[in-house]
């Protein structure tokens, strides 16, 4: 079984040998075109035929070849080589700074520097707007600083989400910080103000509600003049008249 597939086999090659045959004819004037082409070597042929009608061509079939164009190409591919070396130094240096730059960015390392001292600020200032309805300050108002406050959280969530460097992200927080402080100090301006100005409007209510008697008061001040009177009399006894009328001696 072995010897009839291999001789199956065989037959086959043969049949297939016999069926591909390369047919040659040689063309000496297209050989020296293709030449001329190819390495600027050799002449083109016939020359009455290319003077004719290619006679263009003709001068300048040797100077333009291909090999001096491979050869150019070839030139051109070795400096690209010392460029792309040269773009991958970039690009590999460009891409080192740009890892070291994002994980600055994403990093929050400036919250941790000035995370409390912006945290504390804030706490005062919800403190104090707390503060308002309890100093005789109207709710309106009490919104008015709450909208303040809730500014400032967004921006500073704003700041801790935004993809930004540290060095940048500090200076806003800072900056957050003065303004929270800011109106902070103009916050409390407005309480001390509403609380001196409602005990100024309690004070005026007690004296309101007093009732005065005006004939008490100006007896007692009588009795205050005629206990001085006595008192000056008695020192200066030497120098009044039998009748009791004082006399000035001059």
């Amino acid at each position: 079984m072995k010897r009839l597939m291999m001789f199956i086999a065989l037959l086959a090659g043969v049949a297939g040998a016999k069926a591909q045959y390369v047919t040659y004819n040689h063309d000496a004037a297209k050989m020296n075109q293709v030449t001329v082409m190819e390495t600027g070597t050799g002449t083109l042929k016939p020359d009455f035929y290319y003077w004719l009608l290619h006679n263009s061509y003709r001068k300048r079939a040797a100077s333009t070849n291909k090999l001096s164009f491979r050869t150019l190409s070839g030139v051109h591919l070795y400096n690209q080589v010392d460029e792309a070396k040269t773009i991958d130094t970039a690009l590999v240096k460009r891409a080192e700074i740009e890892a070291l730059n994002m994980a600055d960015r994403k990093i929050d390392i400036a919250w941790l520097a000035e995370g409390d001292k912006v945290n504390g600020m804030m706490e005062r200032f919800k403190r104090n707007i707390d503060r308002i309805i309890a100093t005789g300050g109207l709710p309106s108002d009490r919104e008015r600083w709450t909208e303040y406050y809730k500014v400032y959280e967004c921006a500073i969530d704003a700041t801790r989400d935004v993809y930004m460097p540290n060095a940048q992200r500090k200076k806003e927080y800072l900056r957050i910080y003065e303004d929270v402080a800011r109106q902070n100090e103009l916050l409390v301006r407005y309480l001390v103000r509403q609380h001196n100005a409602t005990l100024t409007g309690e004070m005026l209510s007690a004296t309101d509600n007093r009732t005065l008697n005006k004939a008490s008061i100006a007896a007692s001040a009588l009795g205050r003049w005629n206990s001085s009177c006595r008192m000056v009399r008695g020192f200066h006894s030497g120098g009044s008249d039998s009748d009791g009328e004082e006399r000035v001696n001059r």
